[in-house]
């Protein structure tokens, strides 16, 4: 039976591609972090076990007696209970940085509701919380790309400009590239202006953390990954003391940079993954560009049988890294296109907005392209 494609069998093989790509991803992931981690780990395994060995002899205590106690400070530090002493966790200070870390997903993990009811009241108010914050992202990176699509336009002509381009019309055959009209803001740009504000705010984030916190650069610089990025592991936690030298304004801070920090890594993210998708769409390509290669005859109509993929002609011929980097400017269609009408003064009245769906980026953009498709084919 000759193979047809379909916009669904790509969607399909573009789905078990990433899974694959993301499988093996997590083997090399698994991998490297054991060859680093796990002889750290045995080691320290090893000096326990020599303390309390040493510990037992030394005061005669039980070790059955040690591992009771043992256990209930466990219980104990769950509630949030240290040998050192901290603030305060369920004051109301303590219980808005719990729900500040619930709702944005990050869940540090140092706070945890111990009652029934705290735990019941949680997954209803994260369900919502949750939810409202992931929009406010989705809204934050939409007006973020605005101002940048703004700024980049401002350049563009300031460049223009400069080079003496005002008026065109002398010219017989004008570039594309020399007009505003044909402009179009690049993708890559707006990728490298979040990618350097993540590392500013990190930075100066750090340099805030190991003056308040004791922290090593490093380790100041791998919270800020973990904390913006919403991972959250909860080792290292920021404003857990019970005092500080300015608490007030350094709280407030900490506040503020983990608030711009989220907002960018996400917008980052966001912008990452659509230039992944492009590249599964180039590798998928060169996939089905080899079938075709290999099996002619059981390649049926369709947009890889009339020689299309993706808005692309497929020949037999390989592709140089130049053609895939042009493809990708080309094809990013989603994030450049709402950048290109912003940079000419607003996006235009669509069809997604006639039915109540809005545009939007990243998951919101495809959950709202979705339900505009739905509601077309109605």
């Amino acid at each position: 039976m000759p193979f047809k494609w379909s916009p669904m069998n790509e969607d399909n093989a573009r789905f078990c591609l990433l899974a694959g790509l993301i499988l093996l991803y997590l083997l090399c992931g698994a991998a490297i972090f054991s060859a680093l981690e796990h002889p750290f780990e045995l080691r320290a395994r090893h000096l326990w076990k020599q303390q309390l060995d040493n510990f037992t002899k030394q005061y005669r205590v039980n070790l059955g007696a040690l591992h009771t106690l043992l256990r209930q400070y466990e219980e104990a530090n769950g509630a949030g209970i240290r040998v050192d002493t901290l603030r305060p966790r369920w004051d109301f200070s303590g219980a808005f940085y719990f729900v500040g870390t619930v709702v944005s997903t990050i869940g540090f993990g140092m706070t945890t509701p111990a009652t029934i009811a705290g735990k019941i009241f949680l997954i209803f108010y994260g369900l919502i919380g949750c939810a409202a914050t992931i929009l406010f992202f989705n809204l934050f990176l939409e007006r973020i790309i605005t101002m940048l699509a703004y700024i980049m336009r401002w350049c563009h002509e300031r460049r223009l400009r400069c080079a003496g381009v005002g008026a065109i019309s002398g010219r017989e055959e004008p570039r594309e590239d020399d007009s505003l009209e044909g402009w179009k803001p690049s993708v890559y740009y707006v990728m490298l202006i979040l990618g350097v504000a993540s590392v500013v705010i990190a930075c100066s984030a750090s340099t805030l953390y190991c003056s308040m916190e004791d922290w090593s650069y490093v380790d100041s610089l791998y919270f800020c990954f973990v904390a913006f990025s919403t991972i959250g592991f909860g080792d290292l936690v920021s404003s857990q003391r019970q005092q500080y030298e300015a608490q007030e304004a350094y709280r407030l801070g900490n506040c503020l940079f983990i608030l711009m920090g989220v907002c960018c890594i996400y917008s980052l993210f966001n912008v990452i993954s659509i230039i992944i998708k492009q590249t599964l769409n180039w590798i998928l390509g060169k996939l089905v560009c080899c079938w075709r290669l290999l099996r002619p005859a059981e390649t049926d109509a369709g947009p890889v049988a009339d020689g299309v993929y993706g808005g692309r002609r497929l020949s037999g011929e390989m592709i140089s890294v130049n053609e895939f980097m042009v493809s990708n400017k080309v094809s990013l269609a989603l994030l450049q296109k709402q950048l290109s009408e912003t940079a000419h003064q607003g996006p235009q009245q669509s069809y997604g907005h006639q039915n109540g769906f809005s545009g939007g980026v990243g998951a919101l953009g495809i959950m709202n392209n979705r339900l505009q498709e739905t509601s077309v084919d109605r």
